[in-house]
């Protein structure tokens, strides 16, 4: 691990670490993809999106465990707005809080770059996704018909007013962990 990966590197979880989006984290990163989601991003896609991020206008995690990738997150910023682009961690780490840290972990950078709120999409039969997102208090807000690969619904959340005390007071009950070391008591 480089010197800047060791200062980038936030393990207050015990095991799991966060840390920014590399190249070097594609081919693992590919992995979870892959058996993620019926149709997954290609390598490339990852390479623009990374890009993206270079430039200020994306933000992608990866949660590690041992030294090994296992899920990972990111977030557009669209104006004032930020949008959940993706999560998903592998399936021998579900259900152990790693969507959730990467979520708060989302959320904040969210605050940090002064966005008013933060929306995604998940699939109709996701309900164990639909029930995390509502404890960060997403609220469903429409429904786009047909998103999944042309058969499956989406419902769209939103949680606004994320710059609020109520959405921090929220994050760092959830996730305290991923709290940033300037906002901590």
């Amino acid at each position: 691990m480089s010197v800047l990966s060791r200062l980038l590197w936030r393990d207050d979880a015990p095991g799991l670490g966060i840390e920014p989006m590399r190249r070097r984290h594609l081919l693992d990163v590919m992995k979870v993809e892959e058996v993620s989601y019926p149709k997954p991003w290609s390598h490339n896609v990852f390479l623009s999106e990374l890009e993206l991020a270079r430039r200020g206008e994306r933000h992608y995690l990866v949660a590690r465990s041992e030294g090994a990738v296992v899920g990972y997150a990111g977030l557009m910023f669209v104006t004032d707005d930020a949008h959940v682009t993706n999560i998903a961690v592998a399936a021998d780490h579900q259900r152990r809080g790693v969507a959730t840290r990467l979520l708060a972990e989302l959320a904040w950078e969210a605050i940090r770059r002064g966005c008013d709120a933060l929306t995604l999409e998940v699939r109709v039969s996701n309900t164990g996704a639909q029930t995390l997102y509502r404890k960060f208090g997403f609220v469903p807000a429409g429904v786009r018909q047909r998103y999944y690969e042309n058969t499956e619904d989406a419902i769209v959340m939103w949680l606004h007013d994320v710059r609020t005390d109520a959405v921090a007071e929220r994050l760092t009950s959830l996730c305290p962990e991923a709290v940033p070391q300037g906002r901590r008591r």
